[in-house]
């Protein structure tokens, strides 16, 4: 009787540690497949940290600003998963030759443009970024920055789709895809 009051006991002390214990946060890379729900993918290692700041380049004569934060706890839906994730946020304007400002995310608040990272390659000094493309989706896909050193950054912008059902989009929107559609274009931090 005392052996099964103590199982009992037991039992009962392991299942409140349980209970009580917090999850602990996962490493940035983590696998999908591997991050249970509501859980928290986190800059263990401080990756995203030297990437902050604001950058610019010229690109065909359009002058392009970055603005990248930081932003922790970011809740986050992929594939029917919810979690939250540490990721760096990216605004931009884009400017022409004659100082027109073409495409702003940063003043504007619309939730339409997204573009912050998802995965990161820390051997290879790169972080890369999902991209919903500007009015309709146009030119959706990944964004790769890789760090040169601690005031340049490269650019690689891989669109996914550039071609618009008419149908979804109204008539008279602005479907220019104004970021640089190139490789290895240097950004340069101010």
């Amino acid at each position: 009787m005392k052996t099964a009051n103590l199982k009992i006991i037991i039992l009962l002390v392991l299942l409140i540690n349980t209970l009580s214990c917090k999850a602990q946060p996962l490493p940035l890379n983590t696998a999908l497949k591997d991050i249970p729900a509501n859980a928290y993918v986190k800059d263990l290692n401080n990756e995203l940290s030297p990437y902050i700041g604001t950058y610019k380049a010229n690109f065909k004569g359009n002058e392009i600003t970055l603005f990248i934060t930081k932003e922790e706890h970011k809740p986050t839906k992929r594939l029917k998963k919810d979690f939250f994730r540490d990721a760096l946020v990216v605004k931009y304007i884009v400017k022409s030759s004659t100082g027109t400002i073409l495409q702003d995310t940063k003043n504007n608040n619309s939730t339409n443009n997204k573009f912050y990272s998802y995965y990161s390659y820390p051997d290879k000094n790169t972080i890369v970024f999902y991209y919903s493309g500007t009015n309709c989706r146009v030119g959706w896909g990944d964004i790769y920055l890789k760090k040169i050193n601690s005031k340049q950054i490269s650019w690689e912008y891989r669109p996914d789709d550039i071609t618009l059902d008419n149908s979804t989009c109204p008539a008279g929107t602005d479907i220019n895809i104004y970021l640089p559609e190139t490789k290895d274009l240097i950004f340069t931090k101010q």
